[in-house]
């Protein structure tokens, strides 16, 4: 069998290589096609049955191993989209200086998906007997559209996951948690007057003003209960001279886990004084999430903390994938990072990517599928049923 530490450099090498910058973000961008049908070819070639999901235009992919389907599952979820790439030269041309891999989504999460990809081929390989099934999705970086159509389609391709791994980049520490977000638009009715007439108008922007001062006063006590509030946009005003007769801003939310992202309407509602003519509005939310205490998702943590050396340590303050996969089965999140995610800098630890592909193989090999109770058909029905106003990412 090949060494996973030189296959996983080697795929990571091609990943980076093929440009799948998610033009949600970017108008016009190449989107996951190419590298889609690249991790396609490659896994049928290993034996996986393939199944590409979605839109056209926005594919993921589902790579199910031969063999019994009453094996225990794992479903091994990473996102192929990638941010944009303003401010770099070469965004596609992989360059190692020492142990790290500069290049877009080197680290988020090119080099988590090229680890997965070769451990499910080890796995397949040795005959292990664990059912390693790739989720590898669109679209994480906006609406999370690739995770939300593979999840829908598990049940029709005979996949019963007992617990998922996303090997997003964590340092290869377990997540314990993230946080939850909102964003919740609000606007302002005025009315308009001559600006040297301003008595006889009702100013939508000052009252927009007011609404940052409360939001600003108010953020301090959600930050020290582990959430964050602020505004990230205003708008008003139409000309010079005229009274402004309407205002909107967009008030973004983190929740803690243990609260609803929806709950953070009723945080922006408090703030709102009825004399501003203020109309709130929840337009994107997503719950946070943590660890299982005990489980399946608690019990391979703990395997793949003692290989890798690591242990659940890791907090982190943005939004990633794991509430949606909590709702099919026990989910964790564990994977290499480096440097610059987002950044015109951004690199991977290729030490990390090396250890992360040898470990998975050995501790998945001795997955124990406990008593295989899911959610999937539960999720799949919420899924479904989920305004869309309220599934965008962040």
């Amino acid at each position: 069998m090949p060494d996973p530490a030189t296959e996983v450099v080697a795929l990571l090498s091609d990943l980076v290589g093929i440009d799948s910058v998610n033009p949600a973000l970017v108008p016009g961008a190449a989107g996951e096609g190419r590298i889609v049908e690249h991790l396609r070819e490659r896994l049928e070639r290993s034996g996986f049955a393939t199944t590409v999901v979605g839109r056209p235009d926005r594919p993921s992919l589902v790579a199910v191993p031969p063999g019994e389907a009453d094996l225990p599952t794992v479903v091994l979820n990473g996102h192929l989209d990638t941010v944009g790439v303003a401010g770099m030269p070469e965004p596609f041309t992989p360059r190692v200086d020492g142990d790290r891999l500069y290049a877009r989504g080197a680290a988020d999460m090119k080099g988590g998906v090229a680890a997965l990809v070769v451990a499910a081929e080890q796995l397949v390989a040795s005959g292990a007997q664990v059912r390693p099934v790739l989720a590898l999705v669109a679209d994480e970086e906006d609406a999370s559209l690739g995770s939300e159509a593979v999840i829908a389609r598990l049940p029709d391709l005979g996949v019963r996951p007992d617990v998922c791994l996303i090997a997003e980049p964590t340092d290869l520490a377990l997540s314990r948690s993230l946080r939850g977000f909102a964003v919740v638009r609000v606007t302002f009715a005025g009315r308009a007057a001559h600006s040297s007439q301003a008595e006889q108008g009702v100013n939508a922007v000052t009252h927009l003003g007011r609404l940052l001062h409360a939001v600003d006063e108010r953020a301090a006590a959600v930050r020290a209960a582990g959430g964050d509030l602020m505004v990230t946009v205003v708008r008003g005003g139409r000309s010079p001279f005229v009274v402004p007769d309407s205002a909107e801003c967009l008030v973004e939310v983190r929740t803690t886990p243990e609260r609803p992202g929806a709950a953070a309407l009723d945080e922006v509602r408090a703030l709102l004084d009825p004399r501003w003519q203020a109309e709130p509005e929840l337009i994107a939310a997503r719950n946070g999430w943590r660890l299982d205490a005990a489980g399946p998702a608690a019990d391979l943590a703990a395997r793949l903390g003692e290989a890798l050396g690591t242990g659940p340590t890791f907090d982190a303050p943005y939004w990633m994938e794991a509430p949606l996969w909590q709702e099919v089965c026990p989910t964790l999140i564990c994977g290499p990072s480096g440097g610059g995610l987002h950044a015109a800098d951004e690199w991977v630890d290729l030490g990390q990517v090396r250890r992360f592909a040898t470990a998975l193989p050995a501790v998945l090999s001795t997955l124990d599928a406990g008593s295989r109770e899911t959610g999937v058909q539960s999720a799949v029905t919420e899924l479904a049923g989920r305004p869309a106003s309220r599934r965008s990412r962040r």
